[in-house]
């Protein structure tokens, strides 16, 4: 069976709200956010268009991080995750990436240690995912 690349939670909050929930979320499993992308921002200020409100966030979790670059640099080419927080027409919805799905392609799939740091890195998003199904 195939896996889901990410999860998908609706959050009942303001897009600002929810930025700041999603944030915290990682913070309490250990992921610190190193990238910020505004995307609407980004495409009105390149293409002169308009987008829905969507930022997308990168987040890094350091010892999970040094653990797989450790064992194959290879993993940087797929760091940091993203987690995407978008404006759609029910509601803002955060979707967060599958680490195991993001580790599973090409010879990076047959490595167990990168296996063990991909089922810890998804099931950390798994809880972050849950507690804001409960914001």
């Amino acid at each position: 069976m195939e896996q889901p690349i990410g999860h998908e939670v609706r959050l009942n909050l303001s897009f600002a709200a929810a930025l700041d929930s999603v944030t915290g979320a990682l913070q309490k499993e250990g992921f610190g956010v190193l990238t910020r992308i505004d995307v609407s921002a980004t495409f009105k200020d390149k293409l002169g268009r308009d987008f829905r409100p969507c930022v997308i966030l990168g987040a890094c979790n350091p010892p999970l991080a040094h653990a797989a670059l450790s064992n194959d640099a290879r993993v940087g080419l797929f760091l940091p995750c993203n987690v995407v927080l978008e404006q759609r027409q029910d509601g803002v919805w955060a979707s967060l990436v599958n680490p195991e799905v993001m580790l599973g392609v090409g010879s990076l799939a047959q490595n167990p240690e990168l296996r063990r740091v991909a089922c810890d890195a998804r099931a950390r998003f798994e809880r972050v995912a849950s507690s804001l199904q409960q914001a």
